[in-house]
């Protein structure tokens, strides 16, 4: 017997220690439920708009009943610094590590309400209902990815006209749930390519303490100092990037996100500690919690 998360020592609540319980089913590929939906489209494409860097009134009523939900309902505890690092607007944002459907929500927790986020998030993790879709579409904050998509080039232009309108283009690199707690896993060099491409500033955030949930749940976010992909590839004002889609531009977005992965990995260690409750803790609603905006499946925690 498998669990989908790290295991506490103690049943809670929601879990009946006298009834067998079967693994989780295998996820569904993306590209199955790409099939199933008779295709599907990513970025401005889906969103159909401009993202917007100003919030409107049905976002901010959204981000209340969020925050009354999460901080008043649930009663997760959200400790975040580093504000000082913030741009006024028009960057990129990179976070990680990337644990479970709360880490948006941690972002956004450590920004202002505007300049607007706009997330690069998991098409098949979010969309697995039509009322989801439509509301995301109509509140707005996410440009979905399909992995097995048609390329990076949707997801560049959308960081560009997020950049360009002076909001917020977020990406959690590691693409997927899956991980170690309180250590960066394997990043993918995806981010790297919008960054060199949008030549924009890049803020790295830490986010700990997501990989399971619970009611009272401890999580910790640091904002980083800003940089930028031209500073971590060490090039001047003046000097060019690689061609675009040659084999030179993927060996550097190689070396800035280890690069990267050298800042954020050390602050994620030292913020996860605080995240941990004792294992006599209760934990309640944890199953529930963990998985409530994600579809249940195999999870890799080692």
């Amino acid at each position: 017997m498998r669990e989908p998360v790290p295991s506490t020592g103690r049943h809670t609540p929601d879990e009946d220690p006298q009834r067998p319980r079967r693994p989780p089913p295998a996820r569904i590929s993306p590209e199955a439920m790409a099939a199933a939906r008779g295709g599907v489209t990513e970025g401005l494409d889906w969103l159909g708009r401009q993202p917007e860097s100003k919030a409107s009134l049905l976002y901010r009523l959204v981000r209340v009943v969020v925050r009354f939900v999460c901080f008043g309902l649930f009663r997760f505890k959200v400790t975040t610094s580093g504000q000082e690092h913030i741009p006024r607007g028009g960057y990129l944002l990179v976070a990680a590590a990337h644990r479970g459907w709360m880490d948006p929500f941690v972002v956004m927790h450590a920004l202002p309400v505007e300049p607007r986020c706009w997330i690069l998030g998991s098409g098949p993790s979010t969309f697995t209902s039509r009322w989801r879709e439509v509301l995301a579409k109509r509140v707005g904050g996410l440009l979905p990815v399909w992995r097995g998509g048609v390329g990076i080039e949707p997801h560049v232009a959308s960081a560009k006209a997020v950049v360009g309108n002076g909001g917020v283009f977020v990406q959690m690199p590691e693409g997927t749930v899956s991980g170690p707690p309180g250590r960066l896993g394997a990043m993918r060099p995806g981010w790297a390519i919008i960054a060199m491409r949008v030549d924009a500033p890049v803020l790295p955030v830490a986010i700990a303490g997501t990989e399971e949930l619970y009611v009272g749940r401890r999580m910790a976010s640091r904002i980083l100092p800003p940089t930028s992909a031209r500073e971590l590839a060490e090039l001047g004002a003046d000097d060019a990037f690689p061609a675009v889609g040659s084999r030179e531009e993927l060996d550097l977005a190689r070396a800035l996100t280890d690069r990267l992965g050298e800042r954020l990995g050390p602050v994620i260690k030292e913020l996860y500690p605080g995240t941990i409750d004792p294992p006599e803790h209760p934990r309640r609603l944890r199953k529930r919690l963990t998985w409530l905006f994600l579809r249940p499946g195999r999870l890799d925690r080692d």
